[in-house]
């Protein structure tokens, strides 16, 4: 079996990771990491969000940073807040047992003043929203003169967002001696004319096989229901784990909400989370969730991206996701840091042919609870 030793990852960062209860490097990180560390090129990755790519693009490129050079030397954009901050606070941990290395992160939501402010002190590593850089940019706040790799972390989700010209545009201003990572979940006409336009055609390409992209120790299982006994079935289950905390996904806002209210009414303490809350009140329920004043998060899909807490004991899914993807980015949020979890989908008669087909393309299984 293959260990971060053996990739070459120096001991400061074996350090950090094990820390963290990294201990063995997921496919994508063990295919990727030789391509990338030490080496100047451009890299393609298809690779869904769950797999490890933050490690796998983030351990070379910080091994890439001359610590003693205070400049802007490499750039990660990244398609939403959440995951931007969740990145930059994954590369700081990796970073507790190294050479001091200076990352910040750049987003929409947050003040654009404090932003400029913070890039006045010294910045090695920017991870940003493209808006929110472009931004920047247009104000002469960031120099990215003496960047050397550019990272594009779900480059599909960044251009269903409409930030297509913010990337060639970003992709633009650094062209020169700089290397370009891309990973994408899916390979759209959109992202293949940005690779053929952009990078070379001899960078290396790696896949990562659907099959291998779940975590193995989440036990995944279902309940047979009618869509109206729904949140009776939930409720059971959060009685009867009445210890553990964890997330429940819904599709609409309005399920959200309506579910908050019955949680409520249950003595559950819950936060709600939805896309339509304004960015200052989405900080205050995660602050308040991680904070563990609240057991449980209820959500729609925005939050599936970004939540990285440990210790969640379970993640229920009110209905299947619409894409099977989204069901690995929302069962990911548990069983963390090598930890064990449970991913318990509600489903009715006419979602049977679903979870077959989840087993068959993902290479899991489930087993339905009575």
């Amino acid at each position: 079996m293959t260990t971060f030793k053996d990739l070459d990852i120096t001991e400061g960062y074996l350090k950090g990771l094990a820390e963290l209860g990294i201990q063995t490097p997921t496919e994508v990180q063990a295919k990727t990491i030789p391509k990338l560390l030490g080496k100047t090129t451009d890299f393609i990755g298809q690779a869904q969000t769950g797999t490890g790519k933050t490690a796998a693009f983030g351990l070379p490129l910080l091994a890439a940073v001359d610590p003693t050079q205070p400049h802007l030397q490499s750039v990660i954009l990244a398609p939403t807040r959440e995951l931007a901050k969740q990145i930059q606070k994954q590369l700081f941990r990796f970073t507790k047992h190294t050479d001091k290395i200076f990352s910040e992160v750049v987003c929409g939501g947050d003040k654009i003043d404090r932003q400029i402010a913070a890039l006045q002190r010294p910045t090695q590593v920017l991870v940003a929203t493209p808006g929110r850089l472009m931004d920047l940019l247009r104000r002469k706040a960031v120099d990215l003169s003496q960047v050397k790799i550019l990272v594009l972390d779900e480059a599909d989700e960044m251009l269903k967002l409409g930030f297509r010209d913010d990337i060639e545009s970003i992709m633009k201003i650094t062209k020169g001696e700089r290397s370009i990572w891309l990973f994408s979940a899916t390979m759209p006409p959109g992202i293949k004319k940005m690779i053929s336009r952009y990078i070379s055609p001899e960078a290396p390409f790696l896949k990562i096989d659907k099959k291998h992209i779940v975590n193995p120790n989440i036990r995944h299982q279902y309940i047979l229901c009618k869509e109206g006994e729904k949140w009776g079935q939930i409720v059971k289950f959060l009685n009867d784990h009445k210890e553990q905390r964890g997330l429940v996904f819904c599709r609409t806002r309005a399920d959200t909400i309506a579910f908050g209210k019955e949680l409520e009414s249950k003595g559950i303490s819950c936060v709600v989370l939805h896309g339509d809350l304004m960015q200052t009140e989405r900080d205050k329920v995660m602050r308040m969730f991680k904070k563990e004043r609240a057991r449980i998060l209820v959500t729609t899909d925005i939050a599936a991206r970004g939540i990285d807490i440990e210790g969640l004991a379970f993640v229920i899914h009110h209905q299947l996701p619409e894409k099977n993807e989204y069901y690995t980015h929302r069962s990911g949020r548990t069983a963390r840091a090598g930890k064990t979890g449970i991913s318990l989908a509600l489903i009715t008669r006419f979602d049977e042919k679903r979870i077959a087909r989840l087993e068959k393309q993902l290479g899991i299984s489930f087993r339905e609870l009575a």
